[in-house]
């Protein structure tokens, strides 16, 4: 869309009688969407409809590279602010590359995580290498300098992967600097 100054807007039809505008970009400085911004983030918007959403932010927080194949994923936050203020909605998804689509990892209700308010975000999945191992994979935003599994496992930085059984239950814990304790997305 086009708005009355000649800006290009993105905004999509969650079964509102307005639009939602579609950002991109950390929460504290989005920007105008672009296409290839929610080219993988689309599909994850049906679980917001109708929900009073005025606005919705996707931005990617990580980047990961897989075991054994050695490609790229990145994990990525889209936030759904509504127009009432409280309801808000937040989802971590998990984006590989030769994926049409990113899978939801984690989701959050009510929660300023992922928003201006507070930038940080936390989630995992468990995800089977080309060669058929399974995995135990996580993501902080930039801000968390470790992570640990409920198994013992524990990275430095925002990332981890460590290889776990495919019905593995794992809970993921991450840290900043000072040593404050943050958790995934619930």
């Amino acid at each position: 869309m086009r708005d009355h100054s000649g800006a290009v807007r993105m905004a999509t039809d969650l079964g509102e009688l307005t639009p939602a505008r579609l950002t991109a970009g950390r929460p504290e400085a989005p920007r105008e969407a672009a296409p290839a911004d929610w080219a993988k983030s689309a599909c994850s918007l049906a679980s917001v409809r109708s929900h009073g959403v005025r606005s919705v932010n996707s931005w990617a927080y990580a980047r990961q590279t897989l075991p054994e194949s050695g490609t790229a994923a990145q994990w990525v936050c889209t936030r759904a602010e509504t127009w009432r203020g409280s309801g808000s909605r937040s989802l971590a998804q998990f984006q590989t590359a030769d994926g049409p689509t990113g899978a939801v990892a984690a989701k959050a209700e009510d929660s300023p995580a992922c928003g201006p308010r507070e930038p940080r975000v936390l989630a995992g999945v468990r995800w089977k290498s080309p060669g058929g191992t399974w995995y135990l994979l996580g993501a902080g935003s930039k801000d968390i300098t470790s992570l640990a599994s409920s198994g013992g496992d524990q990275a430095q930085g925002n990332v981890l992967a460590v290889r776990t059984e495919r019905t593995a239950r794992v809970r993921l814990t991450g840290a900043l600097a000072d040593g404050t304790k943050v958790s995934t997305l619930r």
